[in-house]
């Protein structure tokens, strides 16, 4: 009795490895490998006299480079520069507070920040943004 319980149970299992699954499989792949829309910060945690200093120049490979300077008061934190987002010959990068990982502040708390945009050899303008707000725009010089 229990070896043909044990065979009605293989049985049942194997028949459920070939069920159709009416295409789900494939349109739920697909809807999860949309990306999904890049969320920039909206907040700004830097006052205007907190900034300065800020350049955007070409590299070797044509990629843009942003430089500036980011003021925090507090030292558990540090200036960064992220997200970069391209649009024709447009660009932006996001100004952000990110965690101090170096376990060191910076001299009189001026972060020096920098991004290399990678696939930029085509932009001729950056703007960088803090929260909602432009912190600089910046025209980008090309050799032509």
């Amino acid at each position: 009795m229990r070896g043909s319980i044990l065979w009605v149970a293989a049985m049942a299992s194997l028949e459920a490895c070939g069920q159709s699954d009416g295409g789900n499989v494939a349109t739920n792949a697909t809807a999860n490998s949309a990306a999904p829309a890049v969320q920039h910060p909206t907040y700004c945690f830097y006052p205007d006299a907190a900034t300065k200093g800020w350049t955007a120049s070409t590299g070797k490979s044509g990629d843009v480079t942003v430089k500036g300077k980011a003021h925090l008061e507090d030292r558990r934190y540090m200036g960064g520069l992220g997200q970069a987002e391209i649009a024709g010959d447009k660009a932006s990068v996001w100004l952000t507070m990110d965690q101090n990982t170096t376990g060191f502040g910076a001299v009189d708390n001026w972060w020096d920040v920098s991004l290399t945009i990678p696939g930029s050899g085509a932009v001729t303008s950056v703007t960088v943004m803090c929260g909602k707000k432009i912190v600089a725009t910046l025209p980008v010089k090309r050799k032509g």
